[in-house]
């Protein structure tokens, strides 16, 4: 069958296939990343990696650890913990990267790990950006993190793909993140929630390689789990212009060879060159989607028709003109160009033009900090930096800071805050009665000379042009899956319905027994759910099957919402769909999930929404090896809950599945 390039590339890393089985959106299958990337968090990932019994990394030439988001911090506390991370990371022979060398997605990208045609994995939800070069980056959790570590692969299931279409080309002034920030906002109806994403169109060939990168990172925010370029002349461009940059600076970790001049181990000429050849070999198609593959939904937007905009305030689904924001005189407090969305040189560039022989407005505090250390040197070597700081902005070291609401700068108590950033969720920049806008670095800087939301856009007024297909695929064509000894091929229980879409975690596992370290399963068993309707622990009884609504396990990443309905004796969940970090954990715990849409929306049209728990009084059948669920003489297709999923419900779990392996 045809495949997009999401596809292929998971096909090119998945391991233990089947010879016949060609990857699709749907397959739980185990993947073998080739590289894994923790930051900060590794001092969590740590106590998992050991507590599963490995004493040592499967390929340490898999593991990069980067040190970005509390960097400020100086405590004693905090430095002991960045001291026991690198004394680790040098122990095991990782890739170690300090604090102050930048942000991990950015040097992921500068080091050559996130290389095009290649499938990348981070645990952190900002990974997506790896797709501006044509890498399948995608978020996974720690304990997938501490599984790489030990075993060099974990599983993962191929959300459903979406595919952008860009027409046109952007007028002077607008950039890549109006182009995100109009999408986020134009289709904010959760349409692309937990897809991937290719971009294609003649559109992509007038974006530059940063512009692709900041779109990228921000579908985490449109609710994508990547977004993925196709690879061309201005990927391999970019990476050759990467190369001269580290041969004509000898950046420190490039080993020098017999002429001095140092070779990069990722970035260099037989890489660069290998990529091109397979970019013009014919036999070679994983460069590129097959013509006949299937996207669940196809969305097309003219880049022609985009102005600058502004996110917010406080969530990215709301977006408003720059040209209709700017007659509001919406005064700011704070603006920020930081992150590992829009500080790299391109961004600062656009913001020193902006604000070059000006000076920030009285009573507003503008923060700047590069993407890593390097974006910053070639700023201040290009004057770009010093024009931000005689402008009086206030610098801040290479890393992550305000963005996630750490270090110096956040937004106090009422204030307003237009950033560059990626997220402006409620509080996550400070103070929640706070309210943050995002902008492009243009938009920032002008702003933040301004004293409110401002910027000299003189083109016309225009209107989105944008519109998306959704598209349904036949079940009829799915094989028969291969049931594994110790996994159910049929699964019969009651039906209790839960209708609640973005049921989120605190409402089935109440975050005040979350750091109750000793809290036993039976008690986790007696309190679930108990935010969302007292009545279910009376309701549900062992061996029921729960049936919720969409985006269920959003919020938090507690783990024990989904081990709690496990110790409960739930048999498992059907939803019309799942928080990816919920799913994640679920199947990591040994509890399996499964989405079925169409169910979902008959259980809503029968019984209705008046009451959150209801205890059907009928039966449910899934059907694993016919990948159906049957429930009142009406069949439904899900997808295939193929061997890797069976392996780690047959473990119990995902450490436990590891411990078989060591």
């Amino acid at each position: 069958m045809s495949q997009t390039l999401i596809e292929k590339i998971a096909q090119k890393y998945a391991v233990g296939l089947s010879s016949d089985h060609d990857v699709h959106a749907g397959d739980y299958i185990m993947i073998r990343p080739t590289y894994v990337m923790t930051h900060d968090n590794t001092g969590a990932v740590i106590p998992k990696f050991k507590s599963i019994g490995a004493t040592q990394l499967f390929n340490p030439r898999q593991v990069v650890h980067t040190l970005d988001h509390d960097i400020q911090n100086k405590s004693e506390k905090n430095l002991e913990k960045y001291r026991k991370i690198e004394a680790f990371s040098k122990e095991m022979g990782a890739d170690f990267y300090p604090a102050g060398r930048g942000i991990g997605h950015q040097i992921m990208c500068e080091e050559g790990y996130a290389w095009p045609g290649t499938m990348v994995v981070a645990s952190d939800s900002h990974s997506n950006m790896y797709g501006g070069l044509g890498c399948l980056g995608t978020p996974i959790v720690r304990t997938d993190a501490a599984t790489i570590w030990a075993t060099g692969k974990t599983w993962w299931k191929v959300p459903p793909i979406a595919k952008v279409e860009f027409l046109g080309s952007l007028h002077k002034g607008v950039t890549g993140k109006d182009v995100i920030i109009a999408l986020c906002g134009y289709f904010n109806n959760d349409e692309v929630l937990n897809h991937a994403i290719e971009f294609i169109g003649e559109g992509i060939k007038h974006l530059s390689l940063n512009e692709r990168l900041t779109i990228a990172n921000m579908t985490t925010e449109w609710g994508a789990l990547a977004g993925v370029y196709p690879i061309d002349e201005v990927t391999v461009d970019w990476l050759n212009k990467r190369k001269i940059f580290i041969e004509e600076r000898g950046l420190e970790g490039v080993p020098s060879d017999e002429d001095g001049k140092g070779k990069h181990p990722r970035i260099n000429e037989e890489s660069i060159s290998e990529l091109w050849k397979s970019m013009a070999s014919p036999e070679n198609n994983i460069i590129k989607a097959d013509e006949d593959a299937f996207y669940s939904k196809e969305i097309i937007i003219d880049l022609s028709s985009i102005e600058p905009y502004v996110s917010g305030p406080n969530s990215v689904k709301v977006m408003t003109k720059i040209s209709e924001l700017k007659k509001k005189n919406i005064k700011i407090d704070k603006a920020y160009l930081v992150s590992c969305v829009n500080s790299r040189v391109e961004d600062i560039k656009q913001a020193a033009e902006v604000i070059s022989g000006k000076k920030v407005a009285d009573g507003v505090e503008f923060y700047v900090a590069a993407a890593s250390s390097e974006v910053q040197t070639e700023c201040e070597r290009l004057g770009y930096w010093q024009s931000l700081l005689d402008a009086g902005a206030k610098p801040l070291p290479p890393g992550c800071g305000p963005c996630i609401g750490l270090g110096v700068g956040l937004l106090e108590d009422g204030e307003v805050g237009i950033s560059a950033t990626n997220r402006n969720f409620k509080g996550r920049m400070g103070s929640p009665t706070a309210k943050a806008y995002l902008a492009s670095p243009a938009v920032v800087a002008a702003s933040a000379v301004s004293g409110k939301i401002d910027y000299d856009w003189q083109n016309e007024i225009l209107s989105i042009k944008g519109e998306i297909k959704v598209n349904t695929k036949s079940g009829a064509d799915k094989p028969k899956v291969k049931i594994l000894d110790g996994f159910p091929e049929l699964i019969e229980g009651d039906l209790i319905f839960c209708h609640q879409d973005n049921l989120n975690t605190d409402g089935i596992y109440p975050g005040k027994y979350t750091y109750i370290d000793d809290f036993t399963p039976e008690q986790q068993a007696e309190v679930v759910m108990e935010n969302y309707d007292p009545e279910f622990s009376m309701i549900a009884k062992k061996g029921d099957i729960i049936s919720g609504g969409f985006n269920f396990g959003t919020g938090s990443s507690r783990e024990q919402a989904a081990t709690s309905l496990k110790y409960k004796g739930i048999a498992c969940i059907i939803a019309g769909s799942f928080s990816e970090t919920y799913k994640r954990n679920a199947i990591n715990n040994g509890f399996l999930v499964i989405e079925c849409p169409e169910l979902i929306n008959d259980l809503k049209k029968q019984f209705g929404t008046e009451k959150l728990t209801v205890q059907t009084n009928k039966k449910i059948r899934i059907d694993f090896k016919n990948s159906s669920i049957s429930f009142d003489d009406k069949q439904y297709s899900i997808d295939p809950v193929g061997e890797a999923a069976q392996e780690i419900i047959i473990a119990g779990g995902l450490e436990s599945w590891v411990k078989g392996k060591l």
